[in-house]
């Protein structure tokens, strides 16, 4: 009896471990229609494989270098993985504060049997980096203004022309994308603009533009914002990121446009928290190796306009899940899309964003 109970002990103790190490695993990201698409195309398929992990989602990336620091700090990190832009992967890696990847070790390779690294390629731009798409911040605008006239912006500099465009903008809080866009339509070449963002005088030049359409601005801190004061008419034009704007126009069927011009590309993807517990860190590195596979991420495409950060992914590339249209003219990369891009410098505000961010709310607290 005593050895029977033993092993029922035992086998209890088993399952109750096993339990533990799948137990709760939070992801953060930046909420509404991206995470939506995550959910659809990683967490839903791994969870009906993984039933006893239980997924919980946190909308925090926005404050993921400040809250990761704090948790860093503190000696108590609760998160287990995190999506951020690359420049804030950067910082992060620089720090300490995200985990060195081995991307052949760590990433599925391509279904042709390439390796990861090659796969995902120039992609790749910090060890600690796990990227899942390419995608764009861009205006969306409303196509009913009688204000208007009838005409339409096809200009970034029309966000700046408060006389042929009245009405309220939207803007994200923080530095990134706005200072450059300011620049652009100062008159600084686009290839000099972070020569003249390095300078004093780029700043405050930058600054002053800003200053032109101030009191229109509405401030979003979280990419689902602007289409929500789109919809509302709260603003006329406004900056987003572009699958927000898709969801919106196609799925939302909102009287609204897309302003492609000077889009500004960038990526987005994973890092793992450093300090995580051995067990929680295994876990992390299963889902996140399924998560970020060929198939997954092309199957992301089928719920949001983001272009998959793999090579392998761009040819399964089909139809929205729901509305059945093709995917690819919604991308950010479609040559009809892409024909005055800008190329965020996600290297330059890794070394810069702290300094600028502080300036920045000095400005927008004056």
């Amino acid at each position: 009896m005593k050895l029977k109970s033993a092993i029922l002990a035992g086998t209890a103790l088993a399952l109750f471990s096993t339990a533990a190490v799948a137990e709760d695993m939070t992801l953060v990201s930046w909420g509404g229609a991206y995470q939506a698409s995550q959910k659809a195309a990683y967490t839903d398929p791994y969870v009906k494989m993984h039933p006893d992990v239980n997924v919980i989602w946190d909308e925090s990336s926005a404050e993921a270098v400040a809250k990761l620091r704090a948790m860093n700090e503190a000696g108590n990190v609760t998160w287990d993985l995190v999506d951020v832009v690359a420049s804030d992967a950067i910082r992060l890696c620089d720090e300490g504060l995200a985990l060195p990847i081995d991307p052949d070790k760590d990433l599925a390779a391509a279904p042709d049997g390439s390796s990861a690294a090659d796969d995902f390629g120039d992609l790749l731009v910090s060890e600690c980096f796990i990227p899942q798409i390419v995608y764009s911040t861009t205006f969306g605008y409303r196509t009913d203004v009688d204000e208007w006239g009838g005409k339409t912006p096809d200009d970034i500099c029309d966000v700046f022309d408060l006389e042929a465009f009245p009405g309220k903008r939207s803007l994200e809080k923080r530095p990134i994308n706005n200072m450059e866009w300011a620049l652009l339509c100062d008159g600084v070449a686009k290839d000099e603009v972070y020569d003249v963002l390095e300078t004093e005088e780029g700043q405050a030049r930058a600054f002053a533009k800003l200053d032109t359409i101030k009191d229109q601005v509405v401030w979003w801190s979280a990419g689902a914002e602007t289409p929500q004061l789109l919809a509302d008419k709260e603003v006329v034009i406004g900056s987003t990121y572009n699958g927000r704007l898709f969801s919106l126009i196609e799925e939302q069927k909102q009287p609204v446009a897309m302003l492609w011009d000077a889009q500004v590309f960038d990526l987005d993807g994973w890092i793992i928290p450093t300090g995580l517990p051995e067990d929680r860190l295994a876990a992390v590195k299963e889902f996140v190796k399924f998560a970020t596979d060929t198939q997954r991420l092309a199957d992301q495409a089928k719920y949001i306009s983001y272009g998959p950060a793999r090579k392998s992914s761009a040819p399964l590339v089909g139809k929205h899940a729901d509305l059945g249209i093709d995917m690819a003219p919604h991308m950010p990369t479609d040559p009809a899309n892409a024909k005055n891009t800008f190329l965020y410098n996600y290297e330059w505000w890794a070394d810069y964003r702290d300094d600028i961010d502080a300036k920045f709310q000095a400005w927008l607290a004056k």
